[in-house]
């Protein structure tokens, strides 16, 4: 709970140099944001860890490939990369460029999802009496 008042403090302190920066120095108000956003997820860093032994137990009770396990946490990371360079793109006056790149990543999250769509189809196949 501590950390999502932390997140909020640089959130909003972040914003409040921005809108300060932005009328004298433009591109200094970019990478102010930049660097704002890039030490909140610093902050969530710490969240990965729990995250991954959750998906190993999963994985580890269901039976399914673990080759999976590596192409689930691709597809989150292409997700996360993708609308965090969105936003990047939207607060510089760009909306058009970050609409393309949510695109392609829905796109590429769709070719990366394909093996997983597969699999259960496979175990739903199985379990399918013939």
């Amino acid at each position: 709970m501590d950390t999502i008042f932390k997140i909020i403090g640089i959130a909003l302190i972040t914003c409040v140099t921005c809108l300060i920066i932005k009328p004298v120095r433009p591109d200094f108000a970019i990478f102010i944001s930049i660097v704002g956003g890039i030490i909140i997820i610093f902050f969530l860093l710490s969240y990965l860890s729990g995250i991954f032994d959750i998906f190993n137990n999963i994985f580890e009770i269901s039976g399914v490939n673990g080759s999976l396990y590596g192409v689930i946490f691709k597809i989150i990371g292409v997700g996360y990369l993708t609308e965090f360079t969105a936003s990047i793109c939207s607060d510089t006056g760009n909306n058009s460029l970050g609409d393309k790149v949510l695109l392609g990543g829905k796109i590429i999250i769709l070719v990366m999802a394909l093996p997983i769509v597969t699999s259960i189809l496979d175990i739903v196949m199985e379990l399918l009496p013939q």
